[in-house]
């Protein structure tokens, strides 16, 4: 049985139990008002989202945050200084070169120097190219947990080692770790922590199908057990054909015809019902959002084209300096943090009657086998980019305080290198942004590093690092929704019925302290 089932099993029979001695009319009305409790015992107060940014491939953490103390920064450039492309970066204070090979570590020049408040006495720094990520951190709204994976229960390498100790099933498989890390489970599981955490918040929301909302692809982190996800494009609510004014070749009545053929389930079969039902939330909810949402060219996220209609490719606000052409590039990602933007200035407006909201954008192309140095370069430039436009426009906004945005990803990636790239890992580095996160400091302990042993892939001489040199994780997904899921109003028990895994954790450490 899931373990979620079987909470969920227990909790009812211990309710029941409790209720038993009541009789009459009056005990079904008892039951019912019992079992909504824990939804009613959440914290609702005032508007939150939560946005989960997802790099889809697993992002390389070990040219994301680095140690740069003297014995971790020599044990990463003997590891990764490796033929016929060392993707080893260059030490703090190089200067870029602009003779060196597009986005190459020498052309990049040095990483950038961070000081956390609590440094664990060690250096660290971020890639070249996340110098908006610096600013944010030296200004205290971004905060960095380290060595984050799925985890049973915490384990050491000792244990790693042995059969019998309970592991995530299927590690350094794309898919599997994609859903681990979203619903807890491999492949198959259909309920992501996202949209359980929604599912007990959407009482709060007069409109609960914009509750859970992907503005990249569709994400089982948003799947609840009553929460649907609501997908919309960067351009805002996925139309049925029509336009803006409900027409299809500029008739209305072609696209009152076009609704109403969606829509029906005159015939009673199961699978035409629940199409129309799909089809008729599809249409409400853009309906709804088409005057709710204010228009993208608006200044307050994005500064329009001089002249002319608006269009997301001349936004100087959606574009990132591309490290691969040295000129200015459409970006993708902060568009869809824009769509993002708009729907929590239209929550917080009243206009689509939420107070809680969890959100989803991704960014593909992380899995760096091979060319990591240009690929992860332009990716890091995208990232970076991004969240500082979300994070600017949400300040303008007035909502700084009551969004938080966090990272995640399918794995980190081998300390090692395979020649030109980096072959799949286990934990890996993440961050947290937001006007409510505890920022420039590191949550977690950092990962001791090691160089290679004579076999030229283990690190015998780290508790941290497996073969190839991946990250065994020291925090848990579980902790990091946990201390995520506080935030957003959630109760503790609430939160251990979502996470059932963090029984087996201590409970001192089950809210990692990154928010205020």
């Amino acid at each position: 049985m899931h373990p979620h089932h079987d909470l969920a099993r227990r909790l009812f029979l211990q309710r029941a139990a409790t209720l038993s001695a009541i009789t009459g009319v009056g005990a079904p009305l008892a039951l019912n008002l019992s079992l909504l409790g824990s939804a009613a015992a959440q914290d609702t107060s005032g508007y939150r989202a939560l946005v989960c940014l997802f790099y889809f491939g697993g992002n390389d953490a070990f040219n994301t945050v680095l140690a740069t103390d003297a014995a971790s920064w020599d044990a990463y450039v003997r590891t990764r200084t490796q033929a016929p492309d060392s993707i080893a970066l260059r030490p703090p204070g190089t200067a870029p070169d602009p003779a060196a090979a597009v986005a190459s570590p020498s052309r990049l020049g040095g990483v950038l120097p961070i000081t956390p408040l609590a440094a664990q006495g060690r250096s660290y720094a971020l890639h070249p190219l996340l110098g908006d990520v610096k600013t944010l951190f030296d200004a205290r709204r971004l905060a960095i947990v380290p060595n984050v994976g799925p985890l049973l229960r915490p384990t050491t390498k000792a244990q790693y080692a042995q059969i019998s100790h309970p592991k995530p099933a299927r590690l350094f498989s794309h898919n599997d770790q994609q859903n681990t890390w979203q619903a807890l489970g491999p492949e198959g599981s259909t309920r992501g922590w996202g949209g359980r955490m929604g599912d007990l918040l959407a009482s709060a929301n007069t409109q609960p199908v914009f509750t859970a909302i992907s503005a990249g692809s569709t994400a089982v982190w948003l799947a609840g057990d009553n929460v649907r996800q609501y997908r919309v494009t960067g351009n805002g609510a996925v139309t049925l054909g029509l336009d803006g004014n409900g027409r299809v070749f500029g008739s209305t009545a072609v696209g009152s015809a076009l609704q109403r053929l969606a829509t029906r389930n005159g015939s009673g079969h199961a699978l035409e019902q629940d199409t129309g039902a799909v089809a008729r939330r599809s249409i409400d909810a853009e309906q709804a959002l088409r005057n709710a949402l204010r228009p993208a060219g608006d200044p307050a996220f994005g500064t329009p084209p001089a002249s002319g209609s608006y269009n997301p490719n001349n936004d100087p606000r959606l574009q990132y300096p591309n490290p691969l052409t040295g000129a200015m590039a459409f970006n993708s990602l902060a568009q869809q943090f824009q769509v993002v933007a708009r729907l929590i200035d239209a929550g917080r407006r009243g206009a689509t009657g939420v107070q809680r909201q969890v959100f989803f954008v991704s960014l593909g192309g992380f899995d760096t086998h091979d060319a990591q140095n240009r690929n992860h370069a332009d990716l890091m430039a995208r990232v970076g980019q991004a969240l500082a436009y979300f994070d600017a426009t949400v300040a303008g906004l007035g909502a700084a305080g009551q969004v938080t945005t966090f990272s995640a990803s399918d794995f980190g990636r081998t300390f090692t290198s395979n020649g030109d790239g980096t072959d799949h890992g286990w934990g890996a580095h993440h961050i947290v942004s937001g006007g409510a996160v505890r920022g420039g400091d590191l949550y977690g302990r950092f990962p001791t590093l090691g160089p290679k042993n004579a076999n030229n892939n283990n690190f015998d001489s780290s508790p941290d690092q497996l073969g190839n040199g991946s990250l065994l994780p020291e925090v848990a997904v579980d902790q990091l929704g946990y201390t995520l899921g506080q935030w957003l109003g959630l109760s503790p028990a609430a939160l251990l019925d979502i996470f059932p895994n963090l029984s087996q954790f201590d409970a001192a450490r089950r809210n990692l302290g990154f928010m205020a």
